[in-house]
């Protein structure tokens, strides 16, 4: 078995009307969010801000501080069977302003609502659910200071 630990980003863009969540059509056909894999000496925020870059063209990112999600799965590549893991941070832009990398087909901003409806896998879903709860408690938390 061949181990895999990728990092990636659940981006939302503050549109004043809530937030709005950043998904990304993969070429593989399924929807989700910003990632892949850590690069040597890297650390997984450095990794997850790196990959949003380049997935996405999105420079300014700002890291929440508090959240992670870690998810696992297995899949095969080739002949082999993978177990990835990938943790996940919240992070906000200051821009909706997307340029795809090569590696996907689509992007949307979306309501929480509707990116749960986009979202392909249950995993995704998970990690999108506790990261809306996450941020609408902290801005909860922000407003009464």
């Amino acid at each position: 078995m061949i181990y895999e630990k990728s990092a990636g980003a659940v981006v939302f863009y503050d549109s004043g009307k809530g937030p709005e969540y950043l998904v990304l059509l993969y070429d593989a056909g399924h929807w989700d969010f910003p990632k892949g894999g850590l690069e040597f000496g890297e650390s997984e925020i450095e990794a997850a801000i790196r990959e949003v870059r380049e997935e996405t063209g999105l420079e300014n990112i700002q890291i929440i501080e508090g959240f992670r999600k870690e998810i696992e799965y297995m899949y095969h590549k080739k002949r082999d069977l993978v177990k990835k893991r990938v943790a996940f941070y919240l992070a906000k832009s200051d821009t909706k302003d997307v340029k795809l990398s090569y590696e996907h087909k689509d992007f949307a901003w979306l309501d929480y609502e509707n990116a749960m409806r986009r979202l392909t896998f249950r995993t995704a879903k998970d990690t999108l659910a506790e990261a809306h709860r996450f941020l609408m408690q902290h801005q909860k938390k922000l407003s009464e200071t």
